[in-house]
């Protein structure tokens, strides 16, 4: 079914950074592929507060908004859910949108637990809705060039892998508890909060994780209960985590994951060593695949040896615009990530990654935290490999 003849009207629950973000990059689909400016459209917005949902509404220029996302969700012009809330309310939002037969797009980690997560796989399935998380970071070019060069062979025996996620966003002591702190609120911390992203690039570009062995660390276990407050509370989220992971096949690697790295503005790097060649990918140089093909000549004084590395930039399949020249950006992986859904919507076929995936990332998160406990290798629930 063309895109045309069945527009998309999105639902949006939830309007904070990254519901923003989502706005954006909805609005953005049509421009890059070429589609009617009405193939995709945000109908209506929920927020926590009529005030905040009308400002919502007025900015992205949707007639509808409530503070109760169920009106939302139950909205007859509302074929498409995005939930961009909190992890607490995932499952309840999600759950709702496929009793009511809509779509599912829902920010990551799919959950706090693998139990909650479970459920949600179960709701998507029964309703027989598409479901996707958002795990973006798949679709830079240069992600998507190393996971064919990945299949196609070209590591050979691949040997092991690395992974990082540092960011500074927590070295303040003196920045308050939020709901990415509070473990009630967010089920878990740094690992939650940026390990998801690296442990879903891991398991895209290698399989299936089968044991892990992990350590988490709380840096600032005491936080201000809000901004300028002498009084204190405990934090019980990680501030970092370092993870062993040995995947399907028997590849053995690793992820880190800071909250804390001093100096790091937003730092995904995933590195991935091989018999016969090696990739490496930086977020923040996203144009390019750095590539090392061991069998390159090594003489004279070296050969051809080295990494080299691709123009992968934007060569996004289908796209029509911007130039494909030009730098590869965060929110263009989101848009892209959308489209995915949106064009498994029209042509009724499996969205990738899907809440299958999702739920694999839980369930390597919760083996790392039971191995951090225990301090021992644990190994991954084959429930939620299935």
């Amino acid at each position: 079914m063309a895109a045309r003849d069945a527009p998309i009207r999105v639902g949006l629950i939830g309007y904070g950074g990254i519901g923003k973000v989502h706005a954006l990059a909805y609005r953005s689909i049509p421009y890059h592929y070429g589609l009617p400016a009405e193939a995709v459209r945000i109908a209506a917005v929920a927020t926590a507060s009529q005030a905040s949902a009308e400002r919502a509404a007025r900015q992205i220029g949707c007639p509808a908004w409530s503070d109760d996302y169920r009106r939302i969700v139950d909205r007859a012009d509302v074929d498409l859910v995005d939930c961009s809330v909190p992890n607490a309310m995932h499952e309840v939002v999600v759950a709702a949108a496929a009793a009511a037969g809509k779509h599912v797009y829902c920010e990551k980690p799919l959950a706090r637990t693998v139990a909650e997560g479970a459920r949600m796989v179960a709701a998507v399935r029964r309703a027989g809705v598409k479901a996707q998380p958002t795990f973006n970071f798949r679709f830079f070019p240069a992600v998507t060039r190393a996971k064919q060069l990945v299949d196609d062979g070209f590591l050979g025996r691949i040997f092991t892998f690395r992974g990082r996620y540092y960011r500074s966003s927590y070295i303040d002591a003196t920045k308050p508890m939020s709901w990415r702190l509070d473990k009630a609120a967010s089920g878990g911390g740094a690992m939650h909060d940026l390990g998801s992203h690296v442990i879903d690039l891991v398991d895209y570009l290698l399989g299936q994780c089968q044991s892990v062995n992990a350590t988490l660390e709380t840096l600032i276990d005491r936080r201000p209960v809000s901004a300028g407050s002498a009084e204190l509370t405990p934090v019980e989220v990680d501030d970092c985590c370092f993870l062993q992971m040995r995947m399907a096949g028997g590849v053995l690697g690793s992820v880190e994951v800071s909250r804390m790295g001093t100096g790091a503005v937003n730092d995904l790097q995933v590195e991935v060593f091989g018999d016969r060649g090696a990739i490496r990918f930086r977020a923040e140089d996203p144009s390019w695949l750095e590539v090392y093909d061991a069998t390159d000549p090594a003489e004279p004084l070296g050969g051809m040896r080295g990494y080299r590395r691709l123009e992968t930039v934007q060569r996004h399949a289908g796209q029509k615009v911007p130039d494909w020249s030009q730098a590869a950006g965060f929110t263009r992986t989101h848009v892209e990530c959308q489209y995915r859904l949106l064009r498994a919507i029209w042509d009724d076929t499996a969205p990738r990654p899907d809440f299958q995936d999702a739920l694999r990332v839980q369930a390597v998160m919760a083996a790392a935290e039971r191995s951090s406990r225990e301090g021992r290798w644990v190994t991954v629930s084959s429930a939620a490999g299935a």
